[in-house]
């Protein structure tokens, strides 16, 4: 084996992925992903390395994928190794806390994967070949048939990273976009908010590598469908703001935030992870295009709107995801669309300037097109922003954002500049299940956590039976998490890998923003947001809530009084 073929192999992809989920520093992640891209030796290769390590098998922007599930790749697992998957693989699998770790671990140590393997270099195109070949297979058993052949060539640390590589987006080795982008940077020297910028623009992991290392990324344009990194708000608790004069306010809707791009008699919207949504919402697209709107992107929300009312958003989740909605669900459950922001009109990109600005050119769109935009409202202290909290309130809405009138658009940033105000939409009584290590600055501790409610009414001489609710990664001090990872250890039943299963016995005010309903899991409810309000010392696993206290919170916030307003929160045109 020659060095310089063991430099561009998969097998020096997949040590790297390694090292880098075994080390905790964010920052020497990046580095160590700068000094592997710089180590090889040309583009091509550092192209396909950015891929793997942050979009998968195929770029996000080629839309492509494997269509092969997990499932099949443990069964492929078990018929390569030979064995059992109900009575090995899947103890195994529970006890790593990941499939991909398990077969990498039998692969390892089990005979029949020692003797079939004779492990070989194969290079970063070679993988993305095998990549591309096993796409085009459209029967499950020669897709099999390839892993093994391509498995028998591969080391167990190759084959785990294989394995997650083609599963797309995320290698689960704490290393995400951001972090691959910081890498990038240091690799090629150039700063860090133009590398941003020109991965926005290109939405190209590659692409923005790229330009990079030709030092051209102030050439990139932006173009039209292709999604935009949306801005993000912080909450007020997290901020440090005593004068608001600065700000305008504009209520939170009970919406989902939503992208629409409009050009050359086409419209298409895409959600805040990017992905595209535009089947979902096809009223949407005959409302733009009647418009008579083009080369516009809006950032707005998208709302059940019926009767001169903002519907709930448990109803809008009933048309989310359904890809080609009957006409009976369009008439039951009308949206709009309400645009709050412009990041382009025409061939200029708008992020740049100022909110004032930009509200400008969202204003002259509204009364030119008629098109539904939020109201802004001027507030100047603290009272002010209560004042109007209780309207929005009111109003049947979420709450409010206040936005800085000097602020550009920070596109994938989450700072001071927009903020937003909510208050809890409850409480509930929950009991610890299960504790997940932490990374970055957590590494060390128990960070994140699976709390419970009960799922049966306590009766004498019945022990209560516990099912999650949520998961809450915050709301504790750090002198808190210090003492619940000291008060784990001591209770600890099950160990998964980087999980341990907990005997319940601590009790967690949980506080949330809204109860979703969810038949995917066992309470048939998950908690938004949920996060940590108080240890309970005071209380025991007898007083946990129940799933009936569950359903109330639903039902209450399902049939929440509201307000019937037709100008406000928003300036809405008829639609005829």
């Amino acid at each position: 084996m020659s060095e310089s073929d063991y430099i561009v192999s998969f097998k020096h992809f997949a040590e790297t992925a390694q090292l880098i989920a075994d080390t905790r520093s964010n920052s020497e992640k990046a580095e160590i992903c700068a000094y592997y891209l710089k180590s090889l030796p040309d583009s091509a290769n550092q192209k396909l390395a950015v891929r793997f390590f942050g979009e998968g098998a195929f770029a996000a922007i080629e839309k492509k994928r494997l269509s092969i599930g997990h499932k099949t790749i443990a069964e492929a697992a078990c018929a390569f190794l030979e064995l059992d998957y109900d009575y090995v693989f899947r103890a195994c699998k529970t006890a790593t806390g990941s499939s991909s770790e398990a077969i990498e671990k039998l692969m390892e140590a089990w005979p029949i994967g020692i003797q079939k393997r004779s492990p070989e270099l194969h290079s970063l195109s070679e993988i993305a070949a095998f990549f591309v070949h096993l796409a085009d297979i459209k029967s499950k058993e020669e897709k099999l048939r390839e892993l093994h052949r391509l498995w028998s060539t591969l080391t167990p640390v190759e084959i785990k990273y294989a394995i997650r590589v083609m599963h797309q987006y995320s290698l689960r080795i704490g290393f995400e976009e951001k972090s691959i982008l910081r890498a990038i940077a240091s690799a090629f020297s150039q700063p860090l908010e133009d590398i941003r910028y020109a991965h926005m623009l290109t939405g190209s992991l590659e692409k923005t590598l790229e330009r990079s290392g030709k030092d051209t990324l102030q050439e990139v344009q932006f173009s039209f469908f292709k999604p935009l990194a949306f801005m993000l708000a912080s909450p007020l608790h997290t901020v440090q703001i005593t004068d608001f004069s600065g700000f305008i306010c504009e209520e939170k809707f009970d919406g989902m935030r939503c992208q629409a791009h409009i050009a050359d008699g086409k419209v298409e919207l895409f959600s805040r992870d990017l992905n595209p949504i535009t089947e979902s919402f096809p009223e949407l697209q005959s409302f733009f295009l009647n418009r008579g709107l083009d080369q516009l992107i809006l950032d707005g929300e998208i709302i059940v709107f019926k009767d001169d009312e903002i519907l709930p958003f448990q109803l809008l989740q009933k048309r989310m995801g359904v890809k080609k909605p009957t006409k009976a669900l369009l008439d039951e459950f009308p949206v709009a669309f309400i645009a709050y922001d412009i990041l382009a009109e025409g061939k200029e990109l708008l992020i740049k300037k100022t909110l004032s600005e930009r509200k400008l050119y969202l204003e002259t769109v509204s009364v030119t097109h008629k098109l539904p935009i939020s109201l802004s409202y001027s507030v100047q202290t603290l009272d002010d922003v209560k004042s109007r909290f209780d309207i929005a309130r009111e109003h049947g809405n979420e709450g409010l954002m206040l936005k800085r009138t000097d602020s550009s658009y920070e596109f994938g940033q989450r700072g001071n500049q927009w903020i937003k105000v909510k208050e809890p939409a409850g409480s509930l009584d929950t009991v610890l299940l299960y504790a997940h290590a932490g990374s970055g600055k957590r590494g060390g501790y128990y960070s994140d956590f699976t709390l419970g409610i009960r799922a049966n009414h306590h009766k004498k001489n019945e022990e209560p039976y516990f099912v999650p609710i949520g998961k809450a990664y915050g709301g504790y001090t750090d002198d808190e998490l210090r003492w619940l990872n000291k008060e784990i250890r001591g209770i600890i039943l099950d160990r998964f890998g980087p999980t341990l299963g907990l005997k319940p016995q601590i009790v967690i005010e949980l506080e949330f923003e809204e109860v979703q309903l969810n038949k995917r899991t066992k309470a048939g409810y998950t908690l938004r947001l949920p996060r940590f309000k108080a240890i309970r010392h005071d209380l025991s696993i007898y007083d946990v809530d129940n799933l009936d206290d569950v359903k109330k919170l639903y039902e209450a916030q399902l049939h929440r009084k509201r307000l019937k307003n037709f100008v406000e929160p928003f300036l809405i045109f008829p639609t005829a």
